[in-house]
Formats: C-alpha cells, sequence, structure tokens
C-alpha cells in the first residue's frame, strides 16, 4: 500500500561553530546565497538522511564511499548485483517496468527520492571496421540505440535547500601541519599551511514535501514516511567530523503537516509560508504560524 495522504514537514536546526556544508568551489567556505544567508544543498541534507537509515540497518543504493556496507565498488556493480546482468543480459532487451520495481523494493532511497539509472553494453563503444564512413557512424548510432539504457525515477519525497534566518558570519582560520608525513622523521619538514572556515552561529530551515501521486509508482508507503519522520529530528546525531564536532548542529524542531486526502487540502507553497521563526534568541528559537486552509502542524522536538 502506497502513501495514502499528502505530507509536508519543516526542519529547522541551528549550527554553532562549525561549517555545515563547504563550497568546494570557494575553498570549502561554508555555502552562502548572495544575500549573506548560509545555506544547505538538498544533497548534503539527502546524505544525512541515507546515513541514518543505513545506521537502521535499511538498504540504501547511494552509499558513499566512506560508509559502504555491502562491499560494492560502485553504484553499476551494485546496480549490476541486483539484476545479476552479465554480458549478454546487458546486451538484450530489459524489461523497465522490471527494473523500477526491483529497484524500488530493494532500495529505501530509491522509492524515496527517485534515481537514474544509466549503463551501456560492451558493445557500444565498438566502432564498425571495413566499411566506409557514413556505414560507420549509422552503426553506432543504431549500436547506441539498442544497447545503451537509461531509466530515471521519479521519486514522492522533495527536499529543498535550507537557508538561514538571518546572514551569517563566517570566521576563517589559518592551521599548519608540522608533523613529517615521509622520511625518517630525522629532518623537520616545512609547515604546510591551509585554511579552516566555520559559522558562527545560525538557524537554519528546510521545507520537504512528500507526493502521494509519485509514491503510487514507486511503492513508497506510509511505513517508509514514518521512518523518515523518526530520522529528521536525529539528523545530525553520529554525524561529527573536524569540520562539525560534536554538539555544533542540532535540529531545534520538525514540524509535521499531514494532510487529510492524496491531493492535500492546500498547496505547498501556503504551508511552507505559514512557518515564522524567530531566531533573535539563538538559545530560546520561537516559531509562530500563519493562518491557511491546511492541515495543523504537528511540532516534534529534536534529538
Amino acid at each position: 500500500m502506497s502513501l495514502t495522504k499528502k505530507i509536508d514537514f519543516a526542519v529547522i536546526f541551528k549550527v554553532e561553530n562549525a561549517n555545515p556544508n563547504g563550497d568546494p568551489l570557494a575553498g570549502n567556505r561554508p555555502r552562502i546565497n548572495y544575500d549573506s544567508l548560509g545555506e544547505v544543498s538538498d544533497v548534503c541534507l539527502k546524505r544525512k538522511i541515507r546515513n541514518r537509515l543505513l545506521e537502521r540497518g535499511i538498504d540504501i543504493f547511494v552509499q558513499s564511499d566512506d560508509n559502504k556496507i555491502d562491499g560494492c565498488k560502485n553504484l553499476n556493480e551494485r546496480f549490476d548485483n541486483l539484476l545479476k546482468t552479465d554480458k549478454e543480459a546487458r546486451s538484450s532487451k530489459i524489461e523497465t517496468t522490471e527494473i523500477v520495481a526491483k529497484a524500488c523494493a530493494k532500495w529505501f532511497d530509491v522509492r524515496a527520492f527517485g534515481q537514474l539509472f544509466a549503463y551501456k553494453s560492451e558493445g557500444s563503444n565498438s566502432k564498425s571496421k571495413g566499411k566506409n564512413k557514413e556505414a560507420s557512424i549509422e552503426g553506432q548510432e543504431e549500436s547506441t540505440k539498442a544497447d545503451s539504457v537509461s531509466i530515471g525515477i521519479r521519486g514522492p519525497v522533495s527536499i529543498q535547500s535550507a537557508f538561514s534566518c538571518q546572514p551569517v558570519d563566517i570566521t576563517s582560520i589559518q592551521i599548519t601541519k608540522s608533523a613529517s608525513s615521509t622520511g625518517d622523521g630525522n629532518k623537520k619538514s616545512s609547515d604546510t599551511m591551509g585554511m579552516k572556515h566555520r559559522v558562527d552561529r545560525g538557524v537554519y530551515v528546510t521545507f520537504g514535501s512528500m507526493n502521494p501521486q509519485l509514491a503510487a509508482k514507486t511503492g513508497f508507503s506510509d511505513q517508509d514516511a514514518q521512518i523518515i519522520k523518526e530520522i529528521l529530528p536525529k539528523l545530525f546525531e553520529s554525524d561529527a567530523s573536524s569540520a562539525r564536532p560534536e554538539g555544533s548542529m542540532e535540529v531545534e524542531k520538525v514540524i509535521w503537516w499531514q494532510h487529510n486526502c492524496p491531493s492535500g487540502q492546500t498547496s505547498s507553497a501556503k504551508i511552507h509560508r505559514s512557518l515564522d521563526v524567530d531566531d533573535s534568541d539563538f538559545n530560546n528559537i520561537k516559531i509562530r504560524f500563519k493562518e491557511h486552509t491546511g492541515p495543523k502542524p504537528e511540532i516534534i522536538p529534536g534529538y
């Protein structure tokens, strides 16, 4: 039984002396937009949800390199293991609906967030020999059409990037590495210089929704929605690192709106705009709700 009612949710979390999501194009500085509001990408938030799911022993398709549990070297190998494909099978026609059904039944993140499966058979890059150029190009096009497979799955769970309520201050400090990485240790190596960045304080808010129409296609159920509901208050537990020390990131509250029908009582945009977060006191965040015709919010405290 797939998801029976539309669901909207919001997560309010605090950041103190931590780098919640570094930007690799800016020297790993915390992400900010043009208004100096702090930003945490939706991809980063989904990664943390996936990690919490893995901790519960739930099968996930997109596993990070430092958090693999099935021994597969990459996504392609994990995909092949599910379908038990070989060279002959990859060259044959595979029923798309069968692949979607198997992937959604096996992996929680596929039936929740969706996924794009793309691969080629062994012979898709081969070039025709002993023929003229036009025949070779035509043969390549036919081979690509026959052997390339690209299957897109739209997931019912969508999450927006998180933004801070107020502009954030970023502190950058210079660090040095004095220990010798190579050599016999008798000669001191030259210090290596580096930079470390952090957000001093910030209150971030992200929004998400769960769509029953798309859930019917992937098999995402009410029980799956309940699992995400239980995970969100613990989003940053077991997520410590040098950039995010233990306790530097904390979920303050999760707001959960469950509609009374699959199509929803009102639009997600109106539901999300109804939430007003007052972060004037960092240690005492207050939330208010504007009137709307949608469902009443359920307030879940952070873990």
